[in-house]
């Protein structure tokens, strides 16, 4: 399918012939950058009753609940920026958005950040914030046994290891996922230059986070782990993007998923480049790709 319109006009304008590539930089630089496009592109989310700034674990969070009356489910959620870069203030309206359309609290995880704390302090992070949600879910006006985890991108990766960790969850939303750090799928090369995400970018991402550690370990590729562990896995909603360099690993761990029995939905956006599913203020489809996850989000709570 062509590239979405949309999405081509994005990229009109972040591929210019000046535009200095994200390897050149230093991850202070590139988190100014990602703040800058993120103030081109306002979106403040859907309303909702509250976000208040929560330290959950050791970690700092913000906890947005919806309109109405719990207890109501939870949906602790990994921001993106590829374990070096991104915020919970940045992916507060994806949060807000998801809270109102799936009527759950959203736990917006402020995880520590590579190459200051690379893995594994992510991942203990996001396990330590699952496990307390889990045995405190009432103190956030939540419902214990209605505990999902999401995220997108370097948070799907993260979403999809605290599902192989912390058992008893509901669902997993993995909003095209990083699982395979090998970064030999594929999608790599093939959407490797101009669609906003790089290989040469993943490249430096990969190295800023895993540092002297095996790429293929499960907590850092959960592409590689073992079938018995993937079996213990919650049911998964996988969204991909057709010019995605993740495309391709996704897609395979989703099918690594159902070869295990894991009850899985997977759907690719054709026409859709990385970053779309926040980026409903220009990008139609990306408000739709938020719905869609909100319904499985709700299917699963119902369940």
């Amino acid at each position: 399918m062509p590239l979405d319109p949309a999405a081509e006009m994005l990229l009109s304008l972040v591929n210019t012939p000046d535009a200095t590539p994200v390897s050149s930089l230093s991850p202070p630089e590139v988190r100014a950058l990602y703040a800058g496009l993120g103030a081109m592109l306002p979106h403040e989310g859907a309303e909702v009753a509250s976000v208040e700034p929560r330290d959950i674990a050791g970690v700092p969070c913000l906890v947005v609940t919806p309109n109405g009356e719990g207890p109501f489910p939870v949906l602790v959620w990994f921001h993106g920026g590829g374990w070096v870069i991104g915020s919970a203030a940045e992916s507060l309206a994806t949060c807000r958005d998801l809270a109102a359309k799936a009527g759950c609290v959203v736990v917006d995880v402020d995880y520590r950040l590579a190459p200051e704390h690379p893995y594994p302090a992510p991942v203990d992070d996001c396990v330590a914030v699952t496990s307390w949600v889990q045995a405190n879910a009432a103190d956030l006006g939540g419902d214990p046994g209605r505990i999902a985890v999401g995220g997108d991108s370097a948070g799907g990766n993260l979403a999809a290891v605290v599902g192989l960790a912390v058992p008893g969850l509901t669902l997993q939303l993995l909003v095209y996922p990083a699982t395979d750090l090998t970064l030999t799928h594929p999608s790599i090369d093939e959407n490797g230059e101009g669609y906003f995400l790089t290989k040469d970018t993943m490249v430096w991402f990969t190295n800023h986070y895993v540092g002297g550690a095996d790429a293929k370990h499960p907590r850092l590729s959960p592409f590689f782990a073992e079938r018995t562990a993937l079996a213990a896995a919650p049911p998964a909603f996988v969204i991909t993007a057709e010019f995605d360099p993740l495309r391709d690993e996704g897609e395979a761990y989703a099918e690594r998923l159902r070869d295990a029995g894991v009850a899985v939905a997977a759907t690719r956006y054709d026409g859709q480049i990385h970053g779309f599913f926040e980026m409903g203020s220009i990008m139609p489809v990306g408000a739709q790709a938020v719905d869609d996850a909100a319904a499985h989000l709700r299917a699963a709570f119902s369940a």
